[in-house]
């Protein structure tokens, strides 16, 4: 519901006041973009060259998802111009490219005390918020639910724009002009944008340009044969990755510019005691030390002279509560059993009249680390009270407000120039990075670039919340469908948590104190009904500190929630020997896409019911409510595996996909192929123990994630469907860990309950 002047400050008061600073009514936020010189604006997505150049701003951060493309693909093609003539800027931070359908989703966070006040992108207060704070936030995979809409209104604006000039030098009606591949046509007469972009610049276009059916939506090819279909909007970013000239957030050099390293202390509440300066300064090029209640970092000529300091001078901490892998498993084994749960979904009669369940599994999900390829890196200068950071965020308003809060100043004298990430998988949603280099170049008095070792990311990073389920089942007699399902899953309330630090700038210490026990976290749920009609299902929370701070990692909920599910179903089917498909899809009346993505993945990867020893698995899941009108990913994914020497070997992994109106085919076949292994790399690897506040690993090659060489065949057929163009990044993140299990248990005979797979043998 939209709400009066007197509505919103009536809110404000019962929720401490929070929103009467708020400007109620709609504010211009101008043109974000500058146009060089021979280049002409024509909104905040576009501008235009004198050379035929179209430049689009791209408000979402690139981290290899493609979103660089996909946007400048939607304006290409609405506008008519020349693929070959498009180029990127990243837009800065402006309420100009809000998020809105993300600021709805995420209302319980910033908001937490009226968030039905602002869970729907269309509500006055989500547009104020989001428009007012800069929210141009990259997650949940809302880049084209919230930012196809604007940008295919701007190019049409521009090409109503283009025909306008077009149609006063040849003396007709603008909208019997035609446009296409960069020209404006009309009756055998042709001008160029080249030689229109100035003139149109000038001209102001309709209320409402009119917009062309949807032309970026790409056909599905006949026969199977996209792989080798040719690709009309090809990557923008490609060739410069490629030649290594792509630029990255640790690439950037700056005249003066120093390099810092920085050691953080264990995890715990911890204090810096003392450390060896005098050691650290025989290191040659070492020019300062900077340090901080919970960290201590080196400043040098060159980035390994610094992480050489470091080492000298070994600093010494005073934690406490300092995480532990054996208190993080009794915590949540305590709180599975024993703990006051709270109910967030309820479907038909719950459990309340279903009695003693049948059946109950346990399944376990260490912490895991995103191992992103680019650890965090972020370069600061603080020059004339003005902080410049240049730096790859998901979350741009948020990290240049704390930034700017750390060294005393306002948003409005932070600059942050967005960089790409070298992967992030939600990793970039954090930002204590960014407030290092802030506090580090104020006190230095130079411009200096921190970097942090792969180490540090380890010991500072938010893993992925470790949890305890219990899954619970009643079944029918006859054929062993179940009719009710309860799981009850004991975890951190992480959403909770990474709220209060990117909307509260709490410190993670702070920020999971606040959250610990104190209620359930519906959003760390999300989707947690399943696709399966099963009449009754009951989901409870049991929130529980372990000591360790967590965040969000690429497939979030669905991941965890497909494990158990999809584990479950597996063996309600095993124990009455039905086969694994067609126990699914006599579940699935309600969803016949997702049975239509059943039957194409178990045809793709021929499969054989699962036969025992033969090592094959099967898994489907659903991203999305289709009840909801929003976009909905359906994937169906058959994994061939088997164990081997030094742990799992995934053979093949074959999946059938349904993403509704593909924009892209190339990159969605690239994400999901991407989603797929990320996922494996889960089921395998990627997990964190930890010792004393520290992890016991402190690199790549003890994670246990997949090389080139395990990495699997994989094929892939993308369905084309109606509906809103889902995001095609993490819905293989979520089937690929439930359809190894199951292809692990077939090849064995064992089922496996816990993630990483085989993490205690055989």
């Amino acid at each position: 519901m939209d709400v009066s002047r007197r509505g919103l400050l009536a809110g404000a008061a019962i929720g401490g006041g929070l929103l009467v600073a708020w400007g109620l009514w709609p504010r211009e936020y101008g043109v974000p973009l500058t146009p060089g010189r021979g280049e002409w604006a024509y909104s905040a997505w576009l501008k235009l060259g004198r050379d035929g150049v179209l430049t689009v701003a791209v408000p979402q951060l690139e981290m290899g998802q493609g979103v660089a493309t996909l946007i400048p693909q939607i304006v290409a093609a609405e506008m008519g111009a020349d693929w070959r003539q498009v180029a990127v800027e990243p837009a800065p931070v402006s309420g100009a490219y809000a998020n809105l359908s993300l600021a709805a989703k995420w209302a319980p966070l910033w908001m937490p005390f009226a968030p039905a006040l602002a869970d729907d992108p269309r509500k006055t207060i989500a547009r104020r918020w989001a428009g007012e704070s800069g929210f141009m936030a990259t997650a949940e995979g809302t880049s084209l639910a919230a930012y196809e809409a604007p940008a295919r209104d701007a190019a049409a604006a521009a090409r109503a724009m283009l025909c306008m000039a077009a149609a006063d030098r040849w003396g007709v009606s603008w909208d019997e002009c035609a446009v296409r591949g960069g020209v404006v046509f009309h009756a055998g007469k042709h001008l160029s944008f080249a030689a229109l972009a100035e003139e149109a610049a000038r001209q102001t276009p309709p209320d409402r340009p009119p917009l062309l059916p949807a032309p970026y939506s790409e056909p599905a090819v006949p026969g199977g044969a996209e792989a080798e279909a040719e690709v009309p909007f090809r990557r923008l970013d490609l060739p410069a990755k490629v030649d290594g000239s792509f630029p990255f957030a640790a690439d950037i050099r700056l005249p003066g510019m120093l390099y810092a390293a920085i050691r953080h202390g264990p995890i715990g509440d911890t204090e810096l005691l003392g450390y060896d300066e005098a050691a650290g300064s025989r290191v040659r090029g070492v020019r300062h030390v900077v340090k901080a209640r919970g960290w201590i970092a080196a400043v040098a000529d060159t980035w390994w002279a610094a992480e050489r300091a470091l080492e000298e001078m070994a600093p010494v901490w005073r934690t406490s509560e300092r995480a532990r892998s054996s208190t993080i498993e009794e915590r949540l084994d305590s709180a599975l059993l024993k703990g006051e749960a709270s109910r967030i979904v309820t479907r038909g009669d719950g459990d309340s009249a279903l009695g003693t369940p049948d059946v109950t599994y346990r399944y376990d999900i260490a912490p895991a680390t995103h191992a992103t390829l680019e650890t965090a890196s972020a370069t600061a200068r603080l020059a004339d009270g003005r902080l410049e950071l240049w730096l790859a965020s998901q979350a741009p308003a948020q990290a240049k407000a704390a930034a700017g809060k750390a060294v005393g100043l306002s948003a409005d004298d932070v600059v942050l120039y967005p960089m790409a990430a070298g992967g992030s998988f939600d990793r970039r949603l954090e930002h204590d990075h960014a407030i290092e280099a802030a506090v580090i170049a104020a006190e230095i008095g130079a411009p200096v670039q921190l970097t942090w070792s792969r180490w540090q990311e380890m010991v500072a990073g938010r893993p992925r919340a470790p949890l305890a389920c219990l899954a619970s089942a009643w079944t029918a007699q006859e054929d062993g469908t179940p009719v009710g399902l309860r799981l009850r899953v004991a975890m951190p309330a992480t959403v909770r948590e990474f709220g209060a630090r990117l909307f509260g700038n709490r410190t993670a210490l702070a920020a999971r104190r606040v959250y610990a026990g104190e209620g359930p976290d519906p959003l760390a749920f999300e989707g947690a009904t399943t696709p399966y009609a099963i009449a009754n299902v009951a989901i409870d929370h049991v929130p529980v500190d372990v000591g360790l701070p967590t965040g969000r990692m690429r497939g979030n909920a669905p991941a965890y929630l497909a494990f158990v599910v999809e584990s479950f179903i597996d063996e309600l089917a095993a124990r009455v020997g039905r086969e694994p498909l067609s126990f699914r899809m006599a579940l699935l009346g309600a969803d016949p896409r997702l049975a239509e993505c059943l039957q194409r993945a178990a045809r793709l990867a021929q499969w054989d019911g699962g036969a025992s020893q033969s090592g094959n698995g099967i898994a489907c899941w659903r991203i999305g409510d289709p009840a909801g009108g929003g976009p909905v990913a359906r994937i169906a994914c058959v994994a061939t595996a088997r164990p081997g020497e030094g742990g799992v070997r995934v053979q093949r992994l074959a999946a059938a996909v349904d993403l509704g109106r593909i924009v892209n085919r190339d990159i969605a076949r690239q994400q999901v192929e991407g989603g797929l292994i990320f996922g494996t790399s889960l089921a395998t690897g990627s997990a964190l123990r930890y010792e004393a506040g520290l992890p016991t690993v402190s690199s790549f090659a003890g994670l246990g994630l997949p090389t080139l060489a395990d990495s699997p065949e994989i094929s892939i057929e993308l369905i084309s469907g109606a509906g809103d163009p889902a995001d095609p990044g993490e819905i293989g993140v979520a089937v690929a860990a439930p359809a190894i299990a199951n292809a692990l248990h077939s090849a064995t005979g064992l089922r496996l309950r816990r993630l990483p797979l085989l993490s205690e043998g055989l």
